[in-house]
């Protein structure tokens, strides 16, 4: 079977059958992170792979917001696990052209970011390749017991943070040619693109209270998230459009009542999760902790009903992309 038969995630089940736990590991292969046990405790694991012309164009984004992006996605995979980032490897493939003034405003970008959440760059790996490659591991703590895919139930609140779209419609303007314009929101959009904000605050709170049941970083489209989740659950979701976080740059610059983004487009790295509607109350209480809003936007429903968008009057909204897979 080819890959773009078999899709990303058919290849990651299918890596995941054939692998052995193994001795200590707690939650393998098929999650945000993995959790495996320590001497000391245990720890989080996770890593992610960054190509050029695949997942980043040099110009379309400065070395050091790809320095900072590349250690974001990692940090959000960490924080979806409700843990605390704590280091990171990080490995490079190296084009010829590159130079040392390069390598340096990479890792300033990536400095930044891990001061700014307080993650020691512990090494990594360098090597010659025709274009540039950016592979980064990061372990964080597990102070909390760890939120999987898993754990949600029908009649749950299904919950974001931030906004949703940003990131994509981005992605579009950059593709269309349109995002040189000096405009305040197509600015706004280009900073949610190229420096996403993991939310590792959020994801420890949620961990730490007991609140979220399930939790995922919407990385390849909240659709597609929120059916790892809903796989991984046994539940089904219906998603309401109208309830859709936008921000006011989105809605400015997007379609009037154009959803298709925050609903497939990837790259946000919020945090989805769903929540017993009992706790709604604690939940906003906690939100004094976090940096940025929360959003109600569906709620889990059982299986056999899948993964729905509905508008206000109950009626179901086409949805005909999904998210992103990278070998469809």
């Amino acid at each position: 079977m080819t890959l773009s038969r078999l899709g990303e995630f058919g290849v990651i089940r299918r890596i995941q059958r054939a692998t052995p736990l193994g001795r200590g590991v707690l939650i393998g292969i098929g999650d945000d992170a993995a959790w495996v046990r320590t001497r000391a405790g245990s720890c989080l694991l996770t890593t992610d792979l960054l190509l050029e012309r695949i997942h980043f164009r040099l110009d379309w984004t400065s070395l050091y917001d790809l320095g900072h992006k590349s250690l974001a996605v990692n940090l959000s995979d960490i924080a979806a696990m409700g843990g605390i980032p704590a280091y990171a490897l990080i490995s490079l493939g190296l084009p010829p052209g590159f130079s040392a003034s390069d390598i340096d405003e990479l890792y300033r970008g990536i400095r930044a970011l891990a001061k700014k959440n307080r993650v020691a760059l512990v090494g990594g790996d360098t090597n010659a390749a025709q274009s540039l490659a950016i592979s980064v591991c990061v372990m964080g703590d597990a102070p909390f017991s760890p939120v999987t895919r898993a754990g949600a139930k029908p009649g749950d609140d299904i919950y974001v943070t931030g906004t949703l779209g940003d990131s994509a419609l981005a992605l579009s303007l950059l593709r269309a040619g349109a995002a040189r314009k000096n405009d305040a929101a197509v600015a706004y959009l280009l900073g949610r693109h190229r420096r996403p904000t993991p939310r590792v605050t959020e994801g420890a709170v949620l961990a730490k209270l007991g609140l979220a049941r399930a939790m995922i970083d919407v990385s390849d489209g909240l659709l597609q998230d929120l059916g790892h989740v809903c796989a991984a659950s046994g539940v089904g979701a219906l998603v309401f459009n109208e309830s859709l976080p936008l921000s006011s740059a989105y809605r400015t610059l997007a379609a009037p009542g154009a959803t298709r983004y925050a609903l497939s487009g990837g790259e946000d790295y919020e945090l989805l999760f769903c929540v017993r509607p009992r706790d709604r109350s604690r939940l906003r209480r906690a939100e004094r902790w976090f940096k940025t809003s929360v959003t109600r936007i569906g709620q889990c429903v059982e299986a056999s009903d899948g993964v729905r968008v509905i508008d206000c009057l109950g009626r179901d909204v086409q949805t005909p992309v999904k998210g992103h897979d990278h070998f469809a």
